[in-house]
């Protein structure tokens, strides 16, 4: 049976470490070896570069790290479990490599689309996977097209994975609520 857990949450909320968390033992078997999914862009950006070291070291030293935005080839290679954490520098890369942030829709949108497809059929088919994404619903609009772009591709994103989740996860605070179980 496959099992797909979507946690999200507002940055700094604790999603990713709650992510972790469900795929160390005792909860997954400790031989089974986790694969963990960095799927955003490359940045030239200390502060940036400090966040992913934080996240490197509380992790397992026996997990695989694969960085690649092409996150529905690497869950369908995948033969044990995935932590992809997140679907927003997931959405980031697809939007630079298609330019989208300020060109028309009608340019990309097809293309976006393809790829949300890919990523979605990826994820109904992995055997055991852990998304991290984040909430972006619960803020202002944004006031430049491209943020606008973001929040509203991403709300989109999170929706369609959540509809075939067997869990979803919400982090307020380190606070974990789940608000779809599903056996």
């Amino acid at each position: 049976m496959s099992t797909r857990v979507l946690v999200t949450g507002g940055v700094r909320s604790g999603k990713s470490r709650h992510a972790e968390s469900l795929l160390l033992p005792p909860r997954l078997d400790d031989r089974a070896p986790v694969t963990y999914l960095a799927c955003g862009p490359q940045r030239d950006d200390p502060d940036w570069a400090a966040r992913v070291q934080a996240h490197r070291d509380r992790r397992p030293a026996t997990w695989t790290t694969l960085e690649t935005t092409d996150a529905a080839a690497a869950l369908t290679a995948a033969t044990g479990p995935v932590l992809l954490d997140c679907l927003g520098t997931w959405l980031t890369a697809q939007l630079d490599e298609i330019d989208a942030w300020e060109s028309p829709q009608e340019q990309w949108e097809a293309e976006l689309d393809a790829r949300v497809d890919a990523l979605d059929a990826a994820w109904r088919a992995a055997p055991h996977v852990v998304a991290v994404t984040n909430e972006v619903g619960w803020g202002v609009v944004p006031a430049y097209r491209s943020g606008r772009v973001f929040a509203d591709r991403l709300g989109m994103l999170g929706q369609r994975l959540a509809r075939s989740a067997t869990r979803v996860d919400l982090v307020v605070l380190g606070q974990v609520l789940t608000i779809k179980d599903e056996p």
